[in-house]
This record gives C-alpha cells, sequence and structure tokens, in this order.
C-alpha cells in the first residue's frame, strides 16, 4: 500500500494549517532579518574590508530598526495564527511525502532482475547542510540558506548523474556560488561578485582507478503502481565507475581495510540521499523540489511540532530529509524525549524507511532498510547521546519486526546520520563504546576510540570555511588529503575538562573529528546473502556551503551459497 502523500488525513484540516502557518510567517521572516542583519559571516566582512565598505553600521541599524517595526506590527497576526497552528499538530504525521515518476535512463536495457549470485550494489550519502533558518545559521558562519538549499539540490543532481564513462571534468562554478546580501542580483546564481572565495575555478579534471560496479536500478512505469511488485523491473548496468574526482586506496593485506577516496562530486550513481539539519521549511521543499526528477521518493519535514510526543515545546522539526530512487513502503518517525538546552527546540530523532527494491527470482519482495538520525550535539552532553544510542537501537528493532513480512527478502539494514560524537575524542569515550557498534558495523572505525588510519574527519572549523585553501571543491579535497593542511580545518579531538590532550598516538596520522557515520548491519539480512562495501568516499563538493564534509558508502550485496534461498 502506497505512503500517502500528505501529512494530514483530509484536506481541510490540511488548509487549515496552511492558512495558520501564512499568518504566522511574516512575523517569522522579520524576526528573522531582525536577527540576520546583526550578524556577519566573516566571508560577508572580508568582502566589505576589501571593498572598503564603511556604511555598514548604518546598514545594520536602520535595517534592524524596519525589522523590528514590521515584526511588532504582525506580531497580534502571528499569535493568531499560532494558537490554531497548535493544536493542529495533534492530526498531523510526523512527514511529508512526495512522489514522482522517475523515468529510466537510457543506457538501461529492459529485462527482469533477480537476484543471482552476481548481486547488486547501493549508494548511499549522508551530509548536514545547516539548513536554519538564514540569522540561526549565521552562528555557524553560513548565511543565505535559501540560496544554499538551491546551488545544494543542482550540486547533488549534476554529481550523481553524470555519465559513467566520462571524466568527472564538469565546470561547477556557474552554480557554485555564493552571493553578498549587497549584491544588486541577490538570490541570482548567474550572478558573482568577484572576490568570492566560492567564485573561483570549480573545473576538477582527476584521475580514478578502474572500479567495476554493478548498479541496481530500477523502473517504475507510469501506469502502475509504483510500489506493487509486478511494477518493479531491476536492471544491471555494469559500466565502469566514473572516475569521481579523489584518490583511491587499494586493498591492502588487511582483512578490514577497503577502497576509499576524497571526491571533489558526488559518487555516481547514489541511490539514497540523507541529509540533516534541512530545519528550514522552504529550504527542504526547494531540495524536494530539485530532487524529486532523479529521486523519485522523497520524505521532508520530518519529525513533531508542538508538544505532540517529546518532553517539551517543539519550535523545529528534525531536520532529516530523504531521498531513495526505490518506493518507500513504510516509514516510521520517532522523536527523542531527553534533549535539552537549544536541541529542545528541535524534535531530533530517527526516522525508519523500509524501501522496495525489486523482486527475486522466486518473486519474494526484496527490501532493504534505512534509518536515518541526528543526535544530541552539545559536547559535554554525553550521557544523552548514550540513552539517544539505547533509544534509536530499540525503536529500529522494533520497527523491524513489526514490518518485516514472511515473503520478503532482507536486502541491506543501514543506519546513518549526524552522531554528533566522534571516535577519536577522550570525551567521547561514552558513546564510543555504545553496544549499537557491536550490532552495525562502521566501515571507518579500527576499535572504540581508533580510526582506520586513511579516515578524514568530517566537521570543519567554522572560522576557516571561506578560506582560499578550501573554498572549491578542488581546493578542500587537495587540503583534507594532506595531514598538515587539513589540521587547520577540520575540529580536532575535544578532552574532558582538566585533562591534557595527546592527539594522535605516536606514529598514528592526525584525523579530526568524524561525526558524520554510515554504518550497516549483516545480522538482519536475509540468509544467503551477503553484504560488502566497496567503496567510502568523503566528498568536498559542498565547499564553502556547509560546515560538513558528506559521507558516502557503496554497498555490494551478493549471495553466498550455490543455491540461494531467494
Amino acid at each position: 500500500m502506497a505512503l500517502r502523500e500528505s501529512p494530514f488525513s483530509n484536506q481541510f484540516v490540511a488548509g487549515l494549517h496552511s492558512v495558520a502557518w501564512w499568518l504566522i510567517f511574516p512575523c517569522f521572516w522579520f524576526l528573522d532579518r531582525l536577527i540576520a542583519v546583526c550578524i556577519s559571516t566573516t566571508f560577508e566582512k572580508r568582502l566589505r574590508y576589501e571593498q572598503e565598505c564603511y556604511l555598514n553600521p548604518l546598514r545594520v541599524f536602520f535595517g534592524a530598526i524596519l525589522f523590528l517595526c514590521l515584526f511588532l506590527i504582525t506580531a497580534p497576526i502571528a499569535l493568531l495564527g499560532f494558537v490554531l497552528w497548535v493544536p493542529l499538530q495533534a492530526a498531523r504525521r510526523p512527514f511529508s511525502y512526495h512522489r514522482q515518476r522517475v523515468t529510466t535512463r537510457e543506457d538501461q536495457v529492459d529485462g527482469d532482475w533477480a537476484l543471482g549470485r552476481s548481486g547488486g550494489s547501493f549508494g548511499f550519502v549522508t551530509a548536514n547542510l545547516c539548513l536554519l533558518p538564514d540569522s540561526l545559521a549565521r552562528f555557524n558562519n553560513l548565511s543565505q540558506t535559501q540560496v544554499r538549499s538551491r546551488l545544494i539540490g543542482q550540486l547533488i543532481i549534476q554529481g550523481v548523474t553524470r555519465p559513467a564513462d566520462l571524466p568527472s571534468s564538469t565546470t561547477q562554478e556557474n552554480m557554485h556560488c555564493l552571493l553578498t546580501p549587497t549584491h544588486p542580483s541577490y538570490g541570482a546564481t548567474e550572478s558573482q561578485p568577484p572576490s568570492s572565495p566560492l567564485n573561483a575555478e570549480k573545473r576538477t579534471a582527476v584521475r580514478d582507478t578502474n572500479v567495476h560496479t554493478k548498479d541496481v536500478i530500477i523502473d517504475v512505469r507510469e501506469d502502475t503502481d509504483p510500489t506493487s511488485a509486478d511494477s518493479l523491473v531491476m536492471h544491471e548496468d555494469s559500466s565502469q565507475s566514473c572516475p569521481s574526482g579523489g584518490r583511491t586506496s587499494q586493498k591492502s593485506k588487511g582483512l578490514d581495510d577497503i577502497p576509499w577516496e576524497v571526491s571533489a562530486l558526488f559518487p555516481v550513481n547514489v541511490d539514497f540521499v540523507l541529509l540533516e539539519e534541512a530545519f528550514d521549511r522552504r529550504a527542504a521543499r526547494r531540495l524536494k523540489d530539485i530532487l524529486s526528477p532523479f529521486f523519485g521518493h522523497v520524505l521532508y519535514d520530518v519529525g513533531l511540532y508542538g508538544f505532540q510526543g517529546c518532553s517539551s515545546f517543539k519550535f523545529f522539526n528534525s531536520g532529516i530529509f530523504f531521498a531513495s530512487r526505490y518506493p518507500i513502503l513504510e516509514a516510521s518517525f520517532h522523536c527523542f524525549p531527553n534533549g535539552r538546552g537549544e536541541d529542545s527546540l528541535a524534535s531530533k530523532g530517527v526516522l525508519s524507511v523500509k524501501v522496495l527494491v525489486g523482486q527475486t527470482q522466486r518473486l519474494k519482495n526484496a527490501v532493504g532498510f534505512f534509518n536515518c538520525t541526528h543526535l544530541h550535539a552539545p559536547e559535554d552532553d554525553g550521557p544523552i547521546r548514550y540513552e539517544q544510542l539505547d533509544m534509536l537501537s530499540k525503536w529500529i528493532s522494533e520497527f523491524q519486526a513489526q514490518t518485516k513480512k514472511e515473503d520478503e527478502i532482507v536486502v541491506f539494514d543501514v543506519l546513518c546520520g549526524d552522531f554528533n560524537f566522534d571516535n577519536c575524542s577522550p570525551l567521547d569515550a561514552l558513546e564510543q563504546k555504545h553496544s549499537l557498534f557491536d550490532s552495525y558495523k562502521d566501515p571507518c572505525r579500527a576499535g572504540p576510540g581508533k580510526e582506520k588510519p586513511w579516515v578524514i574527519g568530517t566537521l570543519l572549523e567554522q572560522p576557516t570555511l571561506y578560506d582560499d585553501a578550501v573554498s572549491t571543491p578542488k581546493r578542500m579535497k587537495m587540503s583534507v588529503e594532506s595531514e598538515e593542511v587539513r589540521k587547520r580545518f577540520i575540529a580536532p579531538p575535544v578532552a574532558p575538562k582538566g585533562c591534557v590532550l595527546e592527539y594522535p598516538e605516536p606514529g598514528a596520522p592526525w584525523v579530526g573529528r568524524r561525526i558524520d557515520y554510515v554504518l550497516y548491519r549483516e545480522a538482519t539480512v536475509s540468509r544467503h546473502l551477503r553484504t560488502e562495501v566497496e567503496k567510502i568516499t568523503f566528498v568536498t563538493q559542498f565547499a564553502g556551503l556547509t560546515d560538513h564534509i558528506p559521507v558516502g558508502m557503496r554497498l555490494r550485496v551478493s549471495v553466498d551459497t550455490e543455491e540461494p534461498d531467494v
């Protein structure tokens, strides 16, 4: 049965909710601009210094007065809308679902796909985008949330849809730029201020090793129900994987070593995209509009509002955004009840999804489980994150027990997201030893508190986001590949208060904080199936657009017996 697209059960309630929000929105927007006009990013400060602009104090003063007056004028209307909006949250499902038919690629051939011995592979990417309202994003040294959301969506599509047999030398300079608030073409991506560090050359001409893959692609026929098993046709694409802009390590003698790379572009043929901190509803809708022509199934505006299901009032959703090339059969969201401080204003939690990836030779539905989360942020609150790991483990198990059917084959079980703790900081020692890592495998982890030597941290230092060395995907790639250079741009490990941090260990490389994870579990995958990581990718394509480095994983699923019971 297909998911209902609207988060409300009928159009009347949905209409009331829209009316309530549009009564609130003008006041919300004026308050956002009031705060934003008083906070500048380091890029804006540098731009004003280069242009010798001395009018900024006047702009801040008169802008603040204007937006304050407009905020006060619209506040009574917003209060009326708020009174209407809050009780409607009890009738709202905790996510919106968008479904769109995706045309098959020209390089595919017709024919049913069955889970044979050759198996297939699936691509996953997770990225924290910091798409907060513009005023709040500026506390993270980022601005122009709506512009960034459009650029991010375009860059994702550019990366994942590029031809697999061509070099990744696509020019990005017309897309990958942020505009200054004072620019006359504010909001347009075609205009570029000459001194912006994000407007430098984005052309990448790089080489990669030849890695052969068989991508599992889905064709949803237009005249049938996208979630019907009869409408699914699986194909194999054995073309050579695209050179993706990074250097790839080969498997060495160690059994746990896997191929990895730092790439200036998103991996080609990604099947699932998980984005965190898509808190701003307009930005999330823009991402949905851009990504849905390629990722035909999107869950956005995920989370609870008001007093629904959590301990304190929630002004923001969870920020989770999930895009899939495969039909979504089931979805469930749970909100963490133990958030505190500023994190308690958002309904952070875990989104569990079951997707349909095709049929086996014996006409059983092949499904995959995908779990997305964003944990508590403050560094000193390790016990809170530990409790949240307990809760998400429990909720994931319950979701799979409730939705798994006897005639289904589980192909993969993946958990990813922003965990807000790393595997190298002594301060995070409690979370590093959680039993979650006994069931889910972390390809980047050598053990509790110890990363594999090739791992690169994913949390960027916010003050240096616009430095020339990391201002473009190509430059950021070169910087983070160098152990000495990346110390300036990747956040260092954190020690408990009063302790001296000795990092790294003698002879070990400097890694930095990796808080974005892509994990997979084998115990819940169906009998006779085996999963293996083909590649881990650290992506620098969002240089200057967020304070995290996206992480990708390609997972191969194969049959490990001669007579598979599939």
